[in-house]
């Protein structure tokens, strides 16, 4: 699969439409014109193609709702495989033209078709659609990234690194990481007895080395108030990412999860429909039940048919009996000044062995900081006076003691006023907490690389890994009102 062009388009609210990005394929564009010989339909101009596609997308002139080439009965869209009707000298119809849309952006290509042109055929049988929109939604992701609403400097920094990207993903305009062309549908000869028939969500077959990688996330959440008066509040939740590159039409897999001795069972476990069977036992376990000790502790086994492209095999919660990093956080008003008391804590549970860690404590709703008297027993103390915000840098390990400290005096005496929050307002602020530990879950679990099986003519490279991950991790004063 090839694609002969690419488009990144902005369109907010309340501004013009432009294209951020475009990138043309030489040679695949040479490939185009070649199989399609006298039906060869150029591309034209970007500013022609997206006056083309915001007019097929309803977003050229909304003062204009009914448009005949487009509205018209007889004309069957498919979305999101759009035509584009060129005018000129090099008229027809590009097709099929792919565009997703989300939050601010459009993002389209127009894959190359090895197929004849008339009679079109049907978009199920062309891989070459699903292999363009997999390439899109990976675009998508990279740009907008998880939660879909990146800031304007995140979108334009990545913007500027998409030239350098592309040509590691997609050189020459042809995708690395999406699935590569496999049997014919049709096949010549009679299809041996007993062969398996390729489902038509698997859009195609992997050729190559056999890899099976396994990545276990655990992402801790934390609410704690230092206030006997409050409860302190924190759960634990993990994923289990597959990509199984594995020949055959329905290869099968089976990962197995395991906990120690002494850990809690996993509760409101969710899998994949491609899960293909489970011990009810698995799913029964939920959090809102009370813990009886009878529930179901493993070892848990998902045996499953993979996709080729990398998906969530399943999630679970776990009840853990304290934070991985227990804080005090204390501020108290003097005579203009704000003296800030902070103490941290890692649990001995926990591997003290960071890929990163750090505190971010900012102040809102005051004047810019002015003179800055802290101390700090580890680490590095990074200072924002414009943004009133305060970057407490642990790096990789806390010191033996697993307990570190922050002491002194801020004034807040700036010129102009710092940055606002209508939530944090007179000794109400906060310490959020950064970190990710390698090789270590809160909970215990872990995939054996021993415990992976598949079962397929040539033998895997196993990879698996596991990290812990802080999420929302706070820490709130405990002199002020918290919410």
């Amino acid at each position: 699969m090839s694609v002969r062009a690419l488009w990144i388009m902005s369109h907010e609210k309340g501004d013009s439409v432009s294209i951020r990005f475009a990138r043309r394929f030489a040679t695949v564009e040479h490939r185009a014109k070649r199989l399609a010989g006298s039906s060869y339909v150029a591309v034209p101009e970007d500013n022609t193609v997206l006056q083309l596609l915001l007019t097929e997308l309803g977003l050229s002139d909304p003062d204009k709702p009914f448009v005949t080439l487009r509205d018209d009965c007889l004309h069957r869209q498919k979305s999101p495989a759009l035509e584009l009707r060129v005018d000129g000298p090099g008229k027809g119809v590009l097709w099929p033209m792919l565009a997703i849309s989300q939050g601010p952006l459009i993002l389209c290509c127009l894959p190359l078709v090895d197929a004849p042109a008339e009679p079109r055929p049907p978009l199920a049988s062309l891989l070459s659609v699903s292999q363009g929109l997999t390439l899109l939604a990976g675009l998508q992701t990279f740009l907008l990234g998880p939660g879909g609403k990146p800031d304007s400097e995140g979108l334009a920094s990545r913007l500027a690194t998409l030239p350098s990207v592309l040509l590691q993903v997609c050189p020459l305009g042809t995708p690395l990481d999406v699935p590569q062309l496999g049997a014919p549908a049709s096949p010549a000869g009679p299809a041996p007895a007993g062969s398996q028939k390729q489902p038509a969500w698997k859009t195609g077959l992997h050729r190559g080395r056999a890899v099976v990688n396994v990545a276990l996330t655990e992402t801790v959440r934390s609410m704690q108030y230092g206030n006997q008066s409050r409860q302190d509040l924190w759960d634990v939740y993990g994923t289990v990412t597959c990509k199984c590159e594995v020949e055959g039409v329905l290869p099968n897999v089976t990962v197995t999860l395991t906990l120690p001795p002494n850990g809690s069972p996993l509760q409101d476990i969710l899998v994949h429909p491609c899960v293909t069977s489970l011990d009810s036992s698995i799913l029964t376990a939920s959090s809102v039940d009370d813990y009886d000790g009878s529930a179901f502790s493993g070892p848990y086994k998902f045996p499953f048919s993979p996709p080729l492209e990398p998906f969530r095999l399943c999630s679970y919660t776990s009840q853990v009996p304290v934070p991985p990093i227990l804080g005090s956080y204390q501020l108290k008003d003097e005579e203009n000044q704000l003296r800030v008391s902070v103490t941290l804590k890692l649990h001995e549970s926990v591997k003290n062995s960071f890929e990163y860690c750090a505190a971010h404590l900012p102040f809102f709703n005051r004047d810019q900081m002015g003179i800055v008297d802290l101390k700090v027993s580890s680490g590095q103390l990074d200072i924002s006076k414009e943004k009133n915000l305060l970057v407490w840098s642990l790096g990789q390990k806390f010191p033996k003691s697993r307990e570190v400290t922050m002491e002194g005096r801020i004034s807040f005496s700036g010129p102009s006023p710092g940055p606002s929050d209508p939530l944090c307002t007179e000794l109400t602020a906060y310490i959020k907490l950064y970190f990710k530990v390698l090789d270590m879950t809160l909970s215990g679990c872990c995939v054996d690389q021993h415990s992976v099986q598949v079962y397929s003519s040539a033998k895997p490279r196993i990879v698996t890994s596991r990290e812990l991950l802080s999420k929302e991790y706070f820490i709130w004063n405990s002199t002020g009102t918290a919410p």
